[in-house]
């Protein structure tokens, strides 16, 4: 993408770099995981685990990420809320957001953190489609590779 389409890149790095201002880094690479699991896009779920550890996030909160239902007690109720919305969008198969699931993250963050998260989740979601449509393959990041 960077190379065939570098405007549209560009675009992209920098629409991300406004969604995660305010958003807590840690709490942001739990939401690029969580999105990316449900994408089944391998080089962002490599990517952002990587980032994770070498943020400080636990190997264990990585790996139960994909079972947080059943792994609640790892996470805060702000992260849960968080994981939640982040579910929420990317599968639209509703077609909505549910109302509950809005309100929850709503009691966790003010109006533009909300904002902010609600757009870190929109990215995670584009990249994440640009990765799985053009075969990104995963195990060649380094962390902080494409910090901008």
């Amino acid at each position: 993408m960077a190379k065939l389409a570098p405007e549209v890149y560009k675009a992209m790095v920098r629409l991300d770099a406004a969604a995660r201002r305010g958003v807590d880094p840690t709490l942001l690479e739990l939401v690029k995981i969580r999105a990316s699991q449900l994408n089944h896009c391998a080089f962002c779920l490599d990517m952002h685990s990587k980032d994770a550890l070498a943020a400080g996030e636990s190997v264990e909160r990585i790996i139960q990420l994909s079972a947080w239902e059943e792994s609640r007690h790892f996470y805060t109720p702000k992260e849960i809320a968080a994981i939640e919305l982040t579910e929420a969008v990317t599968v639209l198969t509703d077609g909505f957001v549910p109302d509950e699931v809005y309100a929850k993250a709503a009691a966790h963050f003010d109006e533009t953190e909300l904002a902010h998260l609600i757009s870190a989740i929109t990215v995670i979601n584009a990249w994440n489609r640009f990765g799985v449509t053009t075969r990104m393959a995963p195990g060649h990041y380094t962390p902080g590779q494409f910090k901008h």
